[in-house]
Formats: structure tokens, C-alpha cells, sequence
């Protein structure tokens, strides 16, 4: 049979060698994404700062080298330094310690650093995992948001402004903070979380995500309760 000058054999046999190099370019694709998995994995084995630098030399050059050592070396450090004036002033406002006079912010200073550098010794002689230190710390900095967030939605309505605008950035930080803490393996992931054979970890976002939405709907129907009573308190 002929169609187009063409025999029907010689089409088949053009499709098949069509075919085949489908197949080539697909398994090919197939190797290439198994490689870089396999070189993301090799780059986190030697930390994430490694992972980072590794990543932004080989995308981006010297230009890369830099926002890395930005990213991963000044802005934890302006962290950590944030992090240790916040804890010596909410000492010092426990304790009704004045910081007028350099005695009173040694006394709060010497000890809240001792604690950091017996944790940065800790985690150099491998006593310790500064990583979970340092997602302990993210947490709490989500919670924070959280919290500041709800304080800001209350005290707008009492000045009768716009308070949705913080309302619902509270209510979904409310459900990322409750996720987190249901899902990660410092917190309650340890008894939730299970591992295939390999070692990874399977996440339980069938409870997690659930648990999430629930409490921040719990925060804010709190909310919303708080304003109603308000306002008949203001009333009456």
C-alpha cells in the first residue's frame, strides 16, 4: 500500500525509530533528575549552609559566593544579635533589673551569652544539633508573628479601624505555627511521624493539617468572642 509515495512499511518503520528515541530522551530525563536528587541529597549531607554555598557558586559565581555568605553568615548573625538584646530585656523586665548602668546589663549579658556559647561549643564538639537549636528558634519567631498579629487585630478594633487586615494574617499564622508543631520532628512529629526503610521521613499531614485549621479557627472565633464582649461591655 502506498500513501504519499511512502509504503506502509517504511512509516511504521520511521515511527518505531520515533519511538525509540522517545524512550531514549525520556530515560535520559528520568537519569538526569535521579542525578541531581542525588547531588541536591550529597550536598545536604554536609549541612544546609554547605548546600546554600554549593548551590549559589555553580548558579551564580562570585556574584552567588556573596548573596550566600549574606544570606547564611550576616543575616543569623543580625539575628542571633536581635535574639540575645531580646532575651537580656525580658530578663531585665522580669527580674526589674534597670539597664541604665553597664553593671546591670553585665550581670544579664554574661550569663544569656555563657548559654549561647556553651551551645555553639556544644554543637562544634557535636554534644549538640545547633540545626534543631536554630528551628526551635524560627518557630518562636512564627509565634511571635502570631502573636503580635492577634495583639494588633485587638487594639485596632478598639480604635475602631480596619482590623482584618492583621486579623487574617493572624489567623493563617495561627495555622502555620500549629502545623509546624504538630509536624516536626523536635516537637511532636517525634510521636506522630513514622520512617520508611530507607530512613525518611513520612510526615502525618493527615493529623497536622487538620489540627492546624482547627485551632486556627479556635483563634479566631477567640477573637471574634473578645470583640462581641467588648462591645457589650462598652455598651452596657
Amino acid at each position: 500500500m502506498k500513501f504519499t509515495g511512502i509504503s506502509e512499511s517504511e512509516i511504521w518503520r520511521i515511527r518505531s525509530h520515533e519511538l525509540q528515541f522517545e524512550n531514549r530522551i525520556r530515560k535520559e530525563g528520568e537519569a538526569g533528575a535521579g542525578g541531581l536528587n542525588t547531588g541536591l541529597a550529597a550536598a545536604l549531607a554536609e549541612g544546609q549552609s554547605a548546600a546554600i554555598y554549593d548551590v549559589c557558586s555553580k548558579t551564580m559565581g562570585g556574584v552567588g559566593i556573596a548573596l550566600a555568605m549574606i544570606g547564611v553568615v550576616i543575616c543569623p548573625i543580625t539575628s542571633g544579635d536581635t535574639a540575645f538584646r531580646s532575651a537580656r530585656l525580658t530578663l531585665a523586665d522580669w527580674l526589674k533589673l534597670d539597664q541604665d548602668s553597664y553593671g546591670n546589663r553585665l550581670k544579664l549579658c554574661i550569663p544569656v551569652l555563657g548559654v549561647g556559647a556553651f551551645l555553639g561549643i556544644g554543637n562544634a564538639l557535636g554534644f549538640i544539633n545547633y540545626t534543631v537549636i536554630w528551628r526551635y528558634f524560627s518557630w518562636t519567631n512564627q509565634t511571635l508573628a502570631m502573636i503580635v498579629l492577634w495583639a494588633a487585630s485587638m487594639y485596632l478594633f478598639k480604635e475602631k479601624k480596619n482590623y482584618w487586615i492583621t486579623a487574617v494574617p493572624a489567623t493563617f499564622m495561627s495555622a502555620v505555627s500549629c502545623t509546624y508543631f504538630v509536624l516536626a520532628p523536635e516537637c511532636l512529629g517525634g510521636l506522630l511521624n513514622s520512617k520508611t526503610a530507607e530512613g525518611a521521613t513520612i510526615y502525618n499531614t493527615a493529623i497536622a493539617y487538620p489540627v492546624g485549621i482547627v485551632f486556627a479557627v479556635a483563634m479566631l472565633a477567640l477573637f471574634i468572642h473578645a470583640t462581641k464582649k467588648h462591645t457589650e461591655k462598652k455598651a452596657a
